[in-house]
């Protein structure tokens, strides 16, 4: 059984940074690809960062602010966020997906509480 858990929310001043990990246990292949989401109540999940073969993607509100990256021998994904703004508070969750066979296999976790405020 895959479980994916999220750490590293809290509350920060504008300005400040963060970094958001994401420890996936129970195995799962080195061709995954890993997902950041954030979620603000009452509006829908978000993709912010994306890391598969075709490298890291980014939306443009997060361009040249958040990093993803991961590693693959601690099976844990992470999400630089610096720079941060109030319109960054959100619910961070991370995304675990990979093909095997015929099958997609998606992941997720309960998500971390990221609060920008001065």
């Amino acid at each position: 059984q895959v479980h994916v858990v999220e750490s590293g929310g809290g509350l920060v001043q504008p300005g400040g940074s963060l970094r958001l990990s994401c420890a996936v246990s129970g195995g799962i292949p080195s061709r995954s690809t890993m997902g950041w989401y954030r979620q603000i109540i009452g509006k829908a999940r978000d993709l912010v960062a994306s890391l598969g073969d075709d490298g890291p993607n980014y939306v443009d509100s997060v361009k040249g602010r958040f990093t993803i990256s991961r590693d693959n021998a601690k099976n844990t994904g992470y999400l630089q966020m610096d720079n941060l703004k109030p319109e960054d508070t959100a619910v961070y969750y991370c995304h675990v997906s990979y093909i095997l066979g015929d099958r997609t296999y998606v992941f997720w976790g309960r998500g971390t509480q990221v609060t920008i405020s001065a």
